[in-house]
């Protein structure tokens, strides 16, 4: 399983190693959302012909991270001697924090090679995971240099995952997707009588913004045009998930009872005076992602400052019972440069 030059065609190693990466990839991707502070990370654990036998990924803050996991998991299936190669999303921590650093725990197997997805850029740790498995004898290669069609597309796929982790820990700010649906005529307004106007599958991908947000961001006129409820409900939510609500409201207009109703549904309700001050609090605080759902007035404003990263258009289908069009933006640089 040595590292191998790159060429036009991909080795059957190399497909092996780019299916185990997606494999990380999907696992991690399924606790966005759940990880904060933490960024979600997925560790796939492969034998020396190249046969998963353990993934697993950080699921919450204080429990094992994706590669500490994994080798658990390897261990409760009596296959932890057959370990030879490590694929992580994010490079392994080589610090003490809630948990033990993952290059201990990588290097008390045999495992003699570690695939990275990115490099993790908090400014406390950068490299050094990298440099201390190297410095124990493992290769250690990134995922960049993997010689297969896919790789751009996967290193791209982590780059995305960790994206509100990198921001936080750079700029102490988190990430700020904007969800806005339009009508046929461009309208942000349901019709009479109507709370929504998308689609089921709209429906869906809105409810997955929310789950994977720390906190959703609206203004006084939409809680008073709307009373919605910003509940994750057409998926899955994590269990015990706590978000704050955020309402712009300077002149204080939202009723008690809203409120009220609103700490009921689970949520942290908080009255904020302006988005700035909002976002600068929930980076301190470690929240990841921030969902802005709000109305024409508030999105606009937004959508034409600096502070967005992710922009969600939805619009409505042509005809009755067609999927909606989606077309995501992102901020130029859309994501802080992880190389």
């Amino acid at each position: 399983m040595g590292f191998q030059p790159a060429n036009n065609r991909p080795t059957a190693r190399d497909e092996l190693l780019a299916r185990a990466f997606r494999h990380a990839l999907e696992a991690a991707a399924e606790y966005e959302g759940a990880t904060a502070p933490n960024p979600p990370v997925g560790c796939v654990l492969l034998d020396i012909d190249g046969n998963e036998i353990a993934v697993a990924a950080h699921r919450k803050a204080g429990e094992l991270h994706a590669e500490a996991a994994a080798i658990a998991l390897a261990h409760q299936a009596g296959v932890v001697e057959r370990i030879h190669t490590l694929i992580v999303t994010l490079e392994p921590c080589n610090h003490t924090g809630r948990t033990p650093p993952c290059t201990e725990a990588i290097m008390k197997t045999p495992a003699r090679e570690v695939w990275i997805g990115v490099k993790d850029h908090n400014s406390s740790v950068v490299g050094h995971g990298t440099e201390k498995l190297r410095a124990a004898g493992l290769t250690v290669r990134f995922w960049d240099e993997l010689a297969h069609p896919d790789a751009p597309m996967l290193e791209a796929a982590a780059k995305r995952l960790i994206a509100p982790f990198a921001k936080v820990s750079r700029y102490g700010l988190p990430w700020l997707t904007i969800k806005q649906a339009l009508t046929g005529l461009g309208s942000m307004i349901p019709p009479a009588g109507q709370k929504t106007f998308t689609s089921p599958s709209s429906l869906v991908l809105a409810h997955r913004l929310r789950k994977r947000a720390d906190a959703i961001v609206t203004g006084s006129g939409t809680i008073l045009a709307d009373l919605p409820e910003f509940t994750v409900r057409h998926v899955t939510d994590f269990p015990g998930k706590r978000r704050e609500l955020i309402i712009l409201d300077r002149r204080g207009r939202v009723p008690s009872t809203y409120l009220d109703a609103a700490a009921r549904r689970g949520f942290e309700v908080v009255i904020e005076q302006s988005l700035d001050a909002a976002l600068q609090r929930l980076g301190t605080a470690g929240a990841l992602e921030v969902l802005l759902e709000a109305g024409p007035t508030l999105t606009g404003a937004v959508l034409a400052t600096g502070l967005w990263n992710e922009h969600y258009l939805i619009q409505q289908a042509d005809a009755a019972g067609g999927d909606d069009r989606v077309i995501v933006r992102r901020q130029s640089p859309p994501i802080p440069p992880l190389s």
